[in-house]
């Protein structure tokens, strides 16, 4: 529904082959004014060329299927690295960004709020099964306004079966909300191979050691020796879903040495 095929990350929606003029009046679709239960999407791009959609919320929930590349998603608190065949379920009205760089390939949707009783109440990954992968990929080439009816309606209602019977995957890692930390988060997000002491760390956030860690384990019930390690670790799974084998061989070594040191 929003099936997009771009080679510079411009991100070209295909609701013009059904209805051209929801095309012409706005390239992405807001998913709350689609009179349907489901919206779904899909996206391809060669280089997304470091795309960001700023925090923001939907009445719908909303399910992201990366087939190819990676994409990292913060939720209220928390981060998520979603990896290739794998998935993020985001609950309706969750305050969300979602940050993209290099090539991707995925497909979604939204859901009413009517129909996610039985599906998580908090942001999770979940294990995408090669059903649902086929489920996602097949519904986004639906029409915007699709029929409600008949195959459309036993296709998506399988697909809502498929995705609540997911099993959930520990993609996740608590974010703190402080702003002195937040400062840190975002220096170590850049550059996570930076192997800075934590007394280095603590004072770029202008607190001594002993504050910085008693904060970050208030905030996320981890050290931040801890934190910092998971941390890289989950952007390496995102790196190196995207990287050229050079690049893999260089991310993986230098992820060795901030282990050791």
């Amino acid at each position: 529904m929003l099936l997009a095929a771009a080679e510079s990350g411009k991100v070209v929606p295909k609701a013009d082959m059904n209805h051209p003029t929801l095309y012409r009046k706005r390239r992405m679709v807001e998913p709350d004014d689609v009179p349907r239960a489901v919206v779904t999407y899909g996206f391809i791009a060669r280089d997304f060329g470091g795309l960001e959609l700023e925090p923001h919320r939907h009445r719908k929930g909303q399910v992201v299927l990366v087939q190819s590349g990676a994409l990292s998603c913060e939720v209220e608190g928390g981060l998520w690295i979603v990896p290739p065949r794998s998935a993020v379920w985001i609950p309706g009205n969750a305050l969300h960004s979602i940050k993209v760089s290099g090539p991707l390939e995925g497909y979604g949707a939204f859901v009413d709020p009517e129909f996610t009783a039985d599906l998580p109440l908090r942001c999770c990954a979940v294990s995408v099964t090669p059903l649902l992968r086929e489920l996602l990929t097949r519904v986004a080439r639906l029409p915007i306004l699709y029929e409600e009816n008949g195959a459309n309606a036993r296709l998506l209602a399988v697909l809502l079966d498929e995705l609540a019977a997911a099993e959930i995957e520990h993609l996740h890692l608590p974010m703190p909300g402080d702003p002195r930390l937040r400062r840190i988060v975002e220096d170590l997000i850049g550059a996570p191979a930076d192997r800075g002491t934590t007394d280095f760390w603590a004072k770029r956030a202008g607190l001594s050691a002993r504050t910085m860690a008693r904060v970050i384990r208030r905030e996320t019930g981890m050290s931040f020796g801890g934190w910092r390690q998971q941390l890289g670790i989950l952007l390496a799974v995102k790196w190196l879903a995207g990287a050229h084998r050079s690049s893999r061989l260089r991310m993986i070594s230098d992820m060795k040495v901030c282990q050791a040191s």
